[in-house]
């Protein structure tokens, strides 16, 4: 596939994922107990979380496969 191509995708991916991330992250964020600590790990947590299943999608837009390596 052209990388044009690929990276077009892979745009489009990240933003549908990011919008279905936050989404989820905010819902279970309306249940948690009223306490600060609990809200910044939650936050700490949930802001550092993102980056990992979107690892795959870089590198597929990347190199043109998925994958860590």
């Amino acid at each position: 596939m052209n990388p044009r191509i690929r990276k077009a995708i892979g745009g489009v991916a990240l933003m549908v994922f990011l919008f279905f991330y936050v989404v989820a992250a905010l819902a279970i964020f309306v249940v948690l107990p009223d306490n600060r600590l609990i809200h910044l790990v939650y936050f700490v947590v949930v802001g550092l979380g993102w980056g990992v299943p979107i690892i795959p999608l870089l590198t597929w837009m990347d190199k043109g496969r998925f994958g860590f390596k």
